[in-house]
């Protein structure tokens, strides 16, 4: 009965999120600019509440929980005709006798020559499973880090998928083992590398769940000087979404997270996301860092802030971000 009453409450969550993209009509919008297609603190907080839940036990690599988020995922991407990019949704690896999912989807592009370009949009859903007891509770659920990034690439491909506003094709990809060593990012940026695949640009969500400082730039981009993609998505967003973090060098963040494997592999503009500054949020790796914590209406904006800028990127004529000389 428990295992059914998981299953159902899946399916409510997935199939709500759905609908909610639909019009009055009860058909998906047909443009970048239909307001029926809208993301809402709503729609955000009913993944968050099952992917940060203690039901899936810090979704670590390997484990029940790590599954239960990979079948959420791929129910949500079918639920939004978010096709599989391979033959299923799974890209399988391994990490010694431990077997790994990356879930990986397509929303083709549709312009004739352009959707031959892709741009991936990632975010890793696992997390470390279990942290320091606190009060009884040893699960690290891992609500900002990083089911709020896997949630930012799950809307914006529920969003493409109904507006059919890109000209280039988007793959969504949602990672596991980040937590391990970049390790399923890592290998799928070889294995689309090995097959020729045609990537233009990387953006990686990455703890995107709590807003910074009044004052500061809603988002900050790792390797910020690397290539000119946050001017260029600023320009299209029609103001300064994504600014410039002085400690993300320091911090060795463009190295740290899954947009690396990507500018390893491709040589293009790979690029992390966030919007945790250290300074915002004091529960990083940690059990209190749950979905009752997030800041939803911070995220609903900034994924809403990013969508013109994205579209704007992704409809250019030419291949206008690019890697800066260094």
């Amino acid at each position: 009965m428990k295992k059914t009453l998981l299953i159902l409450s899946m399916a409510i969550v997935v199939m709500a999120c759905a609908t909610k993209m639909k019009g009055q009509d009860g058909k998906p919008g047909t443009n970048g600019k239909s307001s029926n297609v809208t993301i809402t603190e709503k729609d955000i907080k009913m993944s968050m509440d099952y992917l940060a839940s203690d039901e899936l036990k810090g979704r670590a690599t390997g484990t029940k929980g790590a599954e239960k988020a990979a079948l959420f995922i791929e129910n949500y991407f079918k639920a939004n005709a978010i096709k599989p990019y391979f033959e299923s949704y799974r890209d399988m690896f391994n990490i010694g006798e431990l077997i790994g999912y990356n879930i990986v989807g397509m929303i083709e592009g549709n312009d004739p020559e352009l959707k031959n370009e892709f741009i991936i949009l990632g975010g890793h859903y696992d997390h470390i499973g279990k942290g320091k007891i606190v009060e009884g509770d040893s699960i690290a659920n891992g609500a900002n880090d990083d089911a709020s990034g896997t949630i930012a690439a799950m809307e914006f491909g529920r969003y493409f998928s109904h507006s059919k506003s890109n000209k280039r094709s988007i793959l969504i990809t949602l990672y596991d083992a980040e937590e391990m060593g970049l390790k399923g990012s890592a290998h799928l940026a070889k294995r689309l590398k090995d097959e020729g695949v045609n990537v233009y640009t990387m953006l990686n969500f990455e703890m995107i769940g709590v807003a910074r400082d009044e004052g500061k730039p809603m988002a900050y981009m790792s390797g910020y000087n690397r290539s000119n993609f946050a001017p260029t998505l600023n320009k299209y967003a029609g103001e300064e979404v994504l600014g410039f973090f002085p400690k993300a060098k320091e911090f060795q963040l463009f190295y740290r997270s899954d947009n690396f494997p990507f500018f390893k592999e491709f040589n293009i503009p790979a690029h992390a996301i966030s919007t945790f500054d250290f300074t915002n949020f004091d529960y990083y790796h940690h059990v209190d860092d749950e979905a009752d914590k997030m800041d939803y209406e911070h995220m609903a904006s900034f994924i809403n802030k990013m969508i013109p800028a994205l579209e704007g990127m992704m409809n250019a004529p030419t291949k206008e971000v690019v890697l800066n000389e260094e």
